[in-house]
């Protein structure tokens, strides 16, 4: 007897079905599993997620035993069941379980207690999209299925819609949560997460992705222990000091090997990603808005919902879960006419001269860029208002006539009449005090009533919650897009938030305010996108400070962080990867010795880590040799050889720059016919060690061709004999390999 082949599901297959007698839930495709229980008391119980399973017997169910101090359900004599040693799906504070909650409500009469059991289920074809919100989509309906479980509060009403789409070729479940006031009275959400998960006893690491302004995202492994560990941000933004993504996996777990399971927040504000190891050696996680400086007031019939979650799997180590999340941000986060077009090489004006600059000097670097063959020409801060420094002109988006003369169109076409394309700096969620928008509308500004504000940088924020607010951007960026035929945008922040207060919302609304910002952002971005469907947006804040999926799903391209030192930024894109695709990585080459960390680095590893990411270059080429400009022009041309590989191609990282003096990545096309390899040394030794590359991702049954050498290898022995590296008598080198499948 042949048994069925548990992955040859055909298309119309569910990929959601209901247990009815055992009141079970099963979301399922090829990969994964997930599995989720109606019960004893309509409680919500968690019972599986991870590698597929065909059909779920009832094996997991919760094991009963008398504990002491944790209580039982009410009205029950029961003590072998208890929601405080229950796996869970989504927990309120006061039910019973001290564990962290996923959600706090302060009810009308003053007490934060909510007792949520099920109500109904409701199974759907696709994914609906979350109002106001950014989060993952669906070209077709086949691609996926909605399951909505509603739980309810009896005695208040409050509604909790649990929403859980699963793709039917992805390793990906999609979690929100939407709660509805059903009742007569207000209440006050305190806290409500987007995802509770449990985990059974057994030992996992975390990962997250801490770091700091010019220092980004660098991997952090450590043990889950007893008690509760938080990763988050309270600074209005994503952050340069905690990332919103998080990851859960076995200590054996590598970038090949072992089960990971990944959290990726689709939210650009505060968030909060809370790891708890309980009594019994149980592992909770929930992850969502940060309940710092969170209140929301939510009167009859009204309804809040949160930003999603994206849960991956994989049981092949972290390049496995990483080229998930990059297929599935790629194609079902980021959106627009350039979410698959190949990305211009720009250069960026800003490191060459920040202020200091007028139009001449401008047509001087783009003659430069030309000849080199870049592709954009992108200016910085610096052309608006009348702006010479950083302590004025945020808010009044019209041109510095001093330094542009004859207007910033004039300039643009001067640009454009050189075959290349323009972009242009904003940074329109700030404000001075020096500026015209503060002297006409004092009350935009975020500010605490009689406190004296917070500088940074000599500016302040905008209440992007207000539509007025928004209504003056958008009508003032429209009129300088429209003017200047502007291709690209970088949309900047350069502060995090403080003094948060709305001069629009009352007393008991203030705590509204930071999600309100949120939502604000969105709803501009989304108007001039739609506006402007042809420019290239890209995102920054400060380098790498909101780089996250929600800024994605508008802006497909993020400038990954203001250190441009090549060795620096080893670190800061490989621990970027982990979660965010290539494609979204901006990295530029800059002058040596770099501005930032003051190290020198050759030129050709400068350019070599910018060719990792959405290549450019930030530094002034009227100052450069005629060496190094030809040097430029071969880099630039590589890169165009090599574009849609790397963009676009799949990545792998084979040596952690964390862990040792060497670090290398690997970028291979889907068919699998054709990679790059970039591998780096940082420093140089007297007894150098001789060091064996060995590459990943290939077919093992062809055979490839170093472009460089000529040189037949086979796939599998470049897999698993590899080759000797060159030994490199400096510090900071760098080497590429292009590889390419050969016929017999």
């Amino acid at each position: 007897m042949t048994k069925a082949n548990n992955h040859s599901r055909k298309v119309s297959d569910p990929l959601i079905t209901f247990d009815q007698e055992n009141r079970v839930f099963h979301l399922h495709n090829q990969y994964i599993s997930y599995l989720l229980a109606i019960d004893e008391g309509g409680i919500m119980s968690h019972l599986y997620f991870g590698r597929a399973v065909r059909h779920y017997h009832g094996q997991r169910q919760s094991p009963r035993l008398d504990r002491g101090f944790s209580g039982n359900l009410p009205g029950t004599t029961d003590r072998t069941y208890s929601l405080d040693s229950l796996l869970r799906e989504y927990s309120g504070q006061g039910d019973g379980d001290f564990r962290t909650p996923a959600l706090i409500v302060r009810q009308a009469d003053g007490s934060r207690s909510v007792f949520l059991t099920y109500q109904s289920y409701q199974i759907i074809a696709g994914k609906p999209r979350l109002k106001g919100l950014p989060a993952a989509y669906v070209k077709d309906d086949e691609e996926a299925q909605t399951l909505i479980i509603t739980l309810v509060d009896q005695l208040t009403s409050l509604e909790v819609a649990l929403t859980y789409t699963i793709y039917r070729d992805r390793k990906v479940i999609a979690r929100s949560v939407k709660i509805k006031n059903a009742g007569q009275t207000t209440v006050h959400l305190e806290k409500a997460a987007s995802l509770q998960i449990d985990f059974h006893n057994r030992t996992l690491d975390v990962i997250s992705l801490p770091g700091a302004h010019v220092n980004e995202r660098h991997e952090q492994r450590e043990k889950v222990g007893f008690g509760s560990k938080v990763f988050s941000s309270s600074r209005g933004t994503t952050s340069h000091q905690m990332n919103s993504f998080i990851a859960l996996c076995e200590p054996k777990t590598d970038e090949f090997h072992g089960e990971v399971y990944g959290f990726n927040f689709v939210y650009s504000g505060n968030h909060k990603e809370s790891v708890e190891r309980d009594q019994f050696k149980q592992t909770r996680l929930t992850v969502g808005i940060n309940d710092d400086q969170f209140d929301w007031q939510l009167g009859p019939d009204e309804s809040f919902q949160t930003p999603e979650v994206l849960l991956a799997y994989s049981d092949h180590g972290l390049n496995d879960l990483s080229q998930t999340y990059h297929h599935l941000l790629r194609e079902r986060v980021s959106r627009g006419k350039n979410q698959f077009r190949q990305r211009p090489i720009v250069i960026n004006n800003w490191e060459a001269t920040f202020f200091d600059f007028n139009e001449l000097k401008l047509k001087k670097i783009v003659d430069e860029a030309k000849n080199v063959g870049i592709e954009m020409f992108v200016l910085d801060d610096g052309w608006f208002g009348h702006r010479d420094n950083d302590d004025s002109s945020l808010g009044d988006w019209r041109v510095f006539k001093k330094k542009f003369p004859h207007g910033l169109k004039k300039f643009s076409d001067y640009v454009h009449q050189q075959g290349m394309k323009m972009g242009i700096w904003f940074e329109p969620e700030m404000i001075s005090y020096d500026s015209d928008l503060y002297r006409q509308h004092p009350d935009y500004m975020l500010r605490v009533p009689d406190r004296e504000p917070t500088p940074s940088r000599d500016q302040y924020v905008l209440d992007m919650g207000r539509q007025a607010v928004r209504d003056n951007l958008f009508n003032q960026m429209k009129q300088v897009l429209k003017d200047a035929d502007i291709d690209y945008v970088k949309w900047d922040m350069n502060r995090h938030i403080t003094d948060v207060y709305s001069s629009v919302l009352p007393p008991q609304q203030q705590g509204e305010t930071l999600h309100r910002y949120v939502l604000g952002l969105y709803e501009l971005l989304e108007r001039l996108t739609s506006e402007f469907p042809d420019i290239l947006w890209e995102g920054c804040s400060g380098g790498g400070g909101r780089i996250d999926a929600g800024m994605m799903y508008y802006m497909p391209q993020s400038w990954t962080s203001d250190n441009t030192d090549a060795i620096a930024r080893l670190t800061i894109q490989y621990g970027t990867s982990l979660a965010y695709p290539i494609s979204s990585m901006t990295a530029h080459v800059s002058e040596s010795p770099n501005q930032q960390t003051g190290r020198a680095t050759p030129l050709q590893t400068r350019a070599d880590v910018a060719m990792s990411g959405v290549f450019g270059y930030e530094l002034d080429l009227t100052k450069m040799s005629a060496a190094e400009k030809a040097a430029i022009a071969k880099q630039v041309a590589t890169y165009k050889a090599i574009r849609p590989i790397i963009q676009f191609g799949d990545f792998i990282r084979l040596i952690n720059p964390s862990q040792g003096n060497r670090c290398a990545w690997l970028f291979v096309t889907a068919d699998k016919s054709e990679a790059v390899v970039f591998s780096f040394q940082v420093l140089s030794s007297a007894q150098p060690a001789f060091n064996v590359l060995k590459l990943a991702g290939l077919n093992g049954n062809w055979d490839y061709q170093n472009i460089a050498t000529g040189k037949v290898i086979g796939g599998d022995e470049l897999m698993n004999t590899g080759f000797y590296e060159t030994i490199d008598k400096f510090d900071f080198s760098s080497h590429m390999y292009h590889f390419k499948a050969v016929s017999d």
